[in-house]
């Protein structure tokens, strides 16, 4: 089950970024983090904003209200929301 966690007016949660994948979709959580596959390259900042992008779409959000806020050169990452619960950030995402 993935670990969603209240944070400052938000909720944080941990992801495992694929780059380079054929496509970007969200795949299953595994071992606490949500799995996602991106077509963006890890380069300059891409795979990022294309993460911001498709989070933000998923959740239903704005892009600015999705934030990276720790991995960011990394393939493990962990992402706040602004303004949604735990519970809400579980329900869009459909766990």
């Amino acid at each position: 089950m993935l670990a969603v966690k209240a944070q400052d007016g938000g909720a944080s949660f941990s992801v495992r970024v694929v780059p380079r994948a054929s496509r970007d979709q969200l795949g299953p959580v595994q071992e606490g983090a949500l799995s996602v596959r991106l077509s963006a390259p890890p380069v300059e900042g891409a795979a990022n904003a294309a993460l911001v992008k498709l989070l933000a779409k998923r959740l239903e959000v704005a892009k600015g209200r999705v934030r990276v806020i720790a991995g960011e050169h990394s393939r493990q990452k962990r992402l706040w929301v602004e303004g949604l619960e735990p519970a809400e950030v579980l329900r869009r995402l459909g766990l």
